[in-house]
């Protein structure tokens, strides 16, 4: 009896198993008719397929668009492959949500199309078509413009009256309930949030609510929720990371002004995958993409209590893919490393590990998808006119033919040079042939000859990376262009270009000096160091006196010599240490700075206020003020007036003596003249703000009736006042009194 054949599927797709089952008939010895006629089945379907196996390609890409806002626009691109790739559709690297009533995705027979029913102007973005199949996966992309149709109209002074002044309704925001500091750790979910009063609250005149870290402007993203409403807000970071660390802000915007209110968010490092090994890296940027490779820099994590580092492992991942691929073989020991190698028209995401003695960091989070595409590609862009509001955008190179070699390029130089590759870039001579024109790099050699660079790959677009070079060295550079017609002349030489040699770490920073601040946080500030080497940032180590148990103040690097370490113990004593970190690594540690114990420091006084004006003989004035709100943690002593005419610009100091009481004749003024004055309240902190001015007040002499004695002021003050007054007057001399405004 004849075996059963393995049962792979009535889809026929080609594979390992249909390769099997193909041998398995084929080595068996039967005769029968049905096992000959099975056989050639197999075999015909073998030969068949054989041709037709093959990754997903692109004969028509994507085409970028500039429309007007509220009109449609389409998106074509054709793809093959077996088998069927499937397409998917990105909108500046985020997946489009296709049940939005807002996209009509179609797919005829290979041909997609991707609709955007309505454009506005957030449509403005970059669009990627990601087709893949079981063997492979490519991309294409374009951009979609999307213009206003407003258009502001130019008003002509002698033919349109100029528009009345626009008032802005002036609207109050006073925190009800703010965000403190956090202290989260990688992974965690934060949440910071306010409430406030809106005075006056009318449903179309909200005020905006914008968020800041380290005043860069955050916005919705993966890592950044924000949702407001009437009346409060909310920022949430779904999953912390050390690249979120920084000084928050919320800015409750309005016609009048803003108010402000911000907190500071600390991210220590999760659990490492193997105890002792570094902390991830962070801050992942990429540089200078082109076709076919991109710069990626990094920043290094602190080593408070682990080993040094060692090297950076970095890895890409395909958009559309879960698949990360090493990028080098050996660890490198800088922040920075080129990669080559990239397809051009694919978007890729990287990432980077740490790695030391004892084992691999975490990897750091990814960053923005980057598309290896020729940076030129828009330079060669023009709009056609159809007649209508539409242009249609298209290349130069797909509208004229001439068959002719391209010229000279010229304006050799390199704009970035680094240890072991230098980044050149050229400007193209004018060509709109279709022949595809490519470049090829010489450099001189260590004999003095010319010597090609990339004898492999042409380079095709006006900018490329040589790699693998001498440190320290001199080189000269030269570019040819060519096309299937011939290649040009040589460009002129660049001048000697000289790389970069590894100078090192930083030095140490300099003296670390603590002050205080609150009761719970310290101001840190310390000498830069001597030796910078292209400084990065700074690493803060905080330490209790008398233990040895060092931990970091901040994951992320800070620019500047000063830095405000939160979250301490209210009493306790501390120690700080600093380190600068450039893209080799962390320098050696800065001294010790002096043991600090926390508790609040001493600040000057806030303003004194309503200043008020109790008598006046036409020669001289009675002044009287409020105390300051805020003391600054001292007691308000002393206080200093100044003294202006209305309407002059110039202060002028009334009492050189600080005065106790707040109560001072100011004498030696002109008759009816009209003064201002300004008073100033000092501690033990200093002197504090000035207080606002008050009211014009009018140096004429009162003529009115005298009040009787002032409630609760002494016999002294009495005297100054000269209000000697029997305290039996008239009820109507006291009602009279009663009507001037007394502040004490």
């Amino acid at each position: 009896m004849m075996d059963a054949l393995p049962d792979h599927g009535s889809t026929g797709r080609l594979s390992l198993a249909w390769l099997s089952s193909l041998k398995w008939v084929l080595k068996k010895n039967v005769k029968c008719p049905f096992c000959l006629q099975v056989r050639k089945k197999m075999v015909e379907k073998y030969v068949r397929e054989e041709s037709m196996i093959r990754g997903p390609k692109f004969l028509t890409t994507l085409r970028s668009h500039t429309v007007w806002e509220h009109t449609p626009v389409n998106l074509y691109c054709t793809v093959e492959g077996y088998p069927t790739p499937f397409v998917k559709w990105y909108k500046d690297g985020v997946s489009i949500d296709l049940s939005s009533m807002k996209y009509n995705v179609q797919d005829n027979v290979g041909i997609h199309n991707l609709e955007i029913v309505k454009c506005e102007t957030d449509d403005t973005a970059q669009y990627t078509a990601v087709a893949s199949n079981i063997h492979g996966q490519v991309s294409t992309q374009a951009s979609v413009i999307v213009k206003s149709k407003f258009v502001y109209p130019v008003l002509l002074s002698s033919a349109v009256p100029m528009l009345p002044e626009i008032k802005y309704t002036k609207i109050n925001i006073t925190f009800l309930e703010t965000f403190g500091s956090v202290f989260g750790t990688e992974g965690d979910t934060v949440t910071l949030a306010a409430t406030m009063n809106i005075s006056p609250n009318l449903a179309n005149l909200q005020p905006e609510a914008q968020w800041f870290r380290d005043d860069h402007r955050l916005s919705d993203s993966k890592w950044v929720k924000i949702e407001s409403g009437r009346g409060e807000t909310k920022l949430t970071l779904p999953h912390l990371n050390k690249d979120d660390e920084g000084v928050y802000t919320l800015r409750m915007v309005t016609k009048g002004g803003d108010a402000a209110h911000s907190a500071f968010v600390s991210c220590a490092d999760g659990p490492p995958p193997v105890p002792g090994s570094p902390g991830a890296p962070m801050d992942i940027k990429i540089h200078d993409a082109n076709r076919d490779y991109v710069i990626v820099s990094w920043k290094p994590p602190n080593t408070t209590t682990e080993g040094p580092i060692i090297g950076y492992f970095v890895d890409r991942c395909e958009t559309g893919t879960e698949n990360w691929v090493q990028c080098n073989d050996s660890p490198i020991k800088i922040c920075k490393y080129p990669v080559p190698g990239l397809f051009e028209g694919h978007s890729y995401y990287f990432r980077v590990r740490a790695i030391n003695s004892k084992g691999i960091s975490k990897p750091s989070r990814m960053s923005d998808p980057i598309a290896a595409l020729d940076p030129t590609e828009f330079e060669r862009l023009h709009a056609i006119k159809l007649g209508g509001k539409l242009d249609v955008v298209t290349y130069y190179d797909d509208v004229e033919d001439e068959k002719k070699v391209p010229g000279t390029p010229s304006k050799l130089h390199a704009p970035e040079t680094d240890r072991t590759y230098v980044v050149l870039s050229w400007k193209p001579a004018p060509y709109h042939g279709r022949a595809p024109v490519w470049y090829y790099i010489e450099k001189v050699a260590e004999t003095g000859a010319w010597q090609r660079v990339n004898t492999q790959v042409p380079v095709r677009s006006p900018r490329y990376a040589v790699f693998d070079l001498a440190e320290g060295k001199q080189y000269l550079f030269r570019v040819l262009a060519a096309n299937m017609y011939g290649s040009s002349e040589a460009s002129e030489p660049t001048e000697p270009i000289q790389t970069q040699e590894l100078r090192g770490v930083p030095s140490a920073p300099g003296q670390v000096v603590a002050t205080r601040q609150t009761d719970t946080s310290l101001v840190i500030q310390w000498a830069e160091p001597k030796e910078p080497n292209n400084l990065i940032g700074y690493y803060i180590d905080v330490c209790v006196k008398g233990s040895k148990d060092w931990d970091s103040a901040n994951h992320k690097p800070h620019k500047s010599n000063k830095f405000v370490v939160q979250g301490l113990t209210t009493g306790e004593t501390y120690v700080f240490r600093v380190q600068a970190i450039n893209e080799l690594g962390l320098s050696d540690e800065s001294q010790e700075s002096s043991p600090l114990s926390v508790k609040a420091a001493l600040t000057i006084p806030s303003a004194p206020y309503d200043i008020a004006l109790l008598a006046c003989d036409g020669e001289s004035m009675v002044l009287n003020w409020k105390r300051p709100v805020h003391s600054g943690g001292s007691p308000v002593a002393e206080y200093y007036i100044n003294k202006r005419r209305h309407g002059e610009h110039t202060w002028r100091e009334v009492n050189i003596p600080p005065i106790k009481e707040r109560l001072f004749k100011v004498e030696h003024l002109s008759a009816g003249a009209v003064y201002e004055f300004m008073v100033y309240g000092g501690s033990l902190a200093g002197l504090g703000a000035p207080s606002a001015p008050s009211k014009a007040f009018h140096c004429d002499a009162w003529t009115m009736p005298e009040p009787g004695t002032v409630p609760q002021t002494s016999l002294k003050q009495v005297d100054i006042l000269k209000m000697k007054q029997s305290v039996h007057s008239s009820k109507k001399r006291m009602s009279f009194y009663m009507q001037i405004p007394l502040h004490i």
